[in-house]
């Protein structure tokens, strides 16, 4: 049973060529999808703010001695990665005026874009959790870099505030496929 017959779509049929087979719909492209330019703003905004969040969390000297602050890094790190890539093809296919709505590359770019936003969300609850700890519970803020590991827990969050929109609208597109 063909998915597009009238049981299951109750709507009108489409109309068909000369084989039977309805010409397959693609979703059109919604700026923040890949290949369009709020795509290539959103990676932009994950790599600065990821850069950012690394660079405060490496010029600090005491990060690595609590393993949710080394955990930070290494997400930081590798969602700057990804949308270094992504921001690349983004690039890449707006020069070329290409669509990405293959099958293959928009799987890969949802996998990729929940990878990374569910690492850097898990590295920002445990980071904040840490620093709500050092301040509000020990009260040792002021020996600690505590604003620091603040700074960089809010700007991994800001990324992965970012990273969020990316992920839900690769989801959308992979599942209106």
């Amino acid at each position: 049973m063909s998915m597009n017959h009238a049981s299951v779509h109750p709507a009108e049929d489409a109309p068909t060529g000369g084989g039977g087979i309805a010409p397959r719909e693609w979703m059109k492209d919604i700026e923040g999808m890949p290949a369009t330019i709020g795509g290539l703003v959103l990676r932009s905004c994950q790599l600065i703010a990821a850069a950012i969040s690394l660079s405060i969390m490496a010029t600090t000297s005491d990060f690595s001695s609590v393993t949710a602050f080394c955990y930070l890094v290494a997400a930081s790190g590798l969602q700057g990665i990804w949308s270094t890539f992504m921001a690349l093809i983004d690039i890449y296919a707006l020069l070329v005026k290409r669509s990405l709505q293959n099958q293959r590359m928009v799987m890969l770019f949802t996998f990729g874009d929940g990878i990374t936003s569910n690492l850097t969300f898990a590295a920002v609850c445990a980071s904040a959790g840490i620093t709500v700890f050092i301040d509000n519970d020990l009260g040792r803020c002021s020996i600690n870099h505590c604003y620091q590991f603040q700074s960089a827990t809010a700007l991994a969050f800001i990324c992965w505030f970012f990273a969020l929109p990316s992920y839900l609208l690769n989801l959308w597109s992979l599942a209106s496929q």
